[in-house]
């Protein structure tokens, strides 16, 4: 089975969770049937281990996982990609898949771009 989790930085502010939670949200609507969760890197619940236990612990075999970074700082180039070697050690029988960081999307781009442009 697979599943999805979206990888964001966390915040000390519990709103900034919101859009995150959102996108969760959008993800289950478009597919209901889907595995989808999200997890931090740091200062919000669940992290990274956590989520993919929960996710494993459900029937997930391969988990994609999605970082919701627009640039490609530390936490994009280092951080995460240790995060989830470190992991995939840990579960050897679970598939781990990290996408790129959406920032480096072509769709995003393309899309923040019109509406900075297009949606006054």
């Amino acid at each position: 089975m697979r599943a999805t989790l979206f990888f964001a930085h966390g915040s000390r502010d519990a709103a900034w969770r919101g859009c995150v939670d959102k996108i969760v949200q959008q993800a289950i609507e478009l597919d209901p049937k889907a595995l989808v969760g999200c997890a931090f890197l740091e200062l919000m619940q669940p992290d990274l281990n956590c989520a993919v236990a929960r996710m494993h612990a459900l029937g997930a075999t391969e988990i994609i996982i999605v970082p919701l970074f627009l640039g490609l700082g530390k936490h994009a180039r280092e951080d995460t990609p240790k995060l989830v070697a470190q992991l995939a050690c840990a579960h050897p029988d679970l598939r781990l898949v990290l996408k790129r960081s959406v920032g480096e999307e072509p769709e995003v781009i393309d899309l923040l771009a019109k509406m900075a442009l297009f949606n006054p």
